[in-house]
């Protein structure tokens, strides 16, 4: 296993607080909790960052134009 890096992470009490709470109702600890939620926001930025790629060559179309042919369309 790789070794684990430590960091310090300064929380709002609330958020301490309920972070706490949390870890002792489903016994885990604060960093497991954390780190998880850590991991799944970079998988949405990942994911994200992965539809901009397949998204790139699409061709761009102007605001003016597409407000254009919405009213021509009978749209607005």
């Amino acid at each position: 296993m790789e070794t684990q890096k430590r960091a310090t992470v300064y929380f709002d009490p609330e958020i301490h607080r309920a972070l706490r709470l949390k870890a002792a109702a489903v016994e885990r600890s604060i960093s497991d909790m954390v780190n998880e939620a850590v991991r799944t926001v970079l998988a949405e930025d990942a994911d994200d960052l992965a539809a901009f790629e397949e998204r790139a060559k699409e061709p761009t179309v102007s605001f003016e134009s597409f407000v254009k042919n919405l009213k021509r369309r009978g749209r607005l």
